[in-house]
């Protein structure tokens, strides 16, 4: 089974070692006995989803979207009809399209707080091999 130090668990799941560890120390994952600790993927992909319930729930917005990306508006550019949102969610930038119009009416600036919704209809999935 895949498993994960806790630097690389941290990046994963955009939050720091310091909580990775804080976790473990709770009782929240779980590491193995190789020395350094590794956490397990499947542990890890627990954890993740959980945190995706906990943002879900405090989210008033109901949607059908699935994959959803809670962030910080990092850039804002309007020229003439369209503008280019950029959005940071954890390690995951997320940019949107869309007219000049739709971004003056959400107010759109940097710092704001948005959620990018993608639909899709073709996902490449990619793995890192050692």
């Amino acid at each position: 089974m895949q498993t994960y130090r806790i630097a690389r668990a941290a990046q994963l799941l955009g939050v720091s070692d310091d909580t990775i560890r804080r976790w473990i120390e709770h009782g929240l994952l779980p590491v193995t006995d190789a020395a350094p600790a590794e956490i397990p993927g499947d542990a890890l992909a627990a954890r993740a989803i959980a945190l995706a319930e906990e943002a879900k729930a405090s989210d008033h917005l109901l949607s059908s979207a699935r994959n959803r990306f809670i962030g910080i508006v990092t850039r804002v550019q309007i020229d003439g009809l369209m503008a280019q949102i950029d959005l940071q969610s954890g390690p995951h930038r997320v940019v949107s399209l869309m007219s000049a119009e739709a971004a003056r009416e959400l107010q759109l600036e940097v710092g704001s707080l948005a959620t990018a919704s993608v639909k899709a209809t073709q996902v490449v999935v990619e793995i890192l091999k050692d």
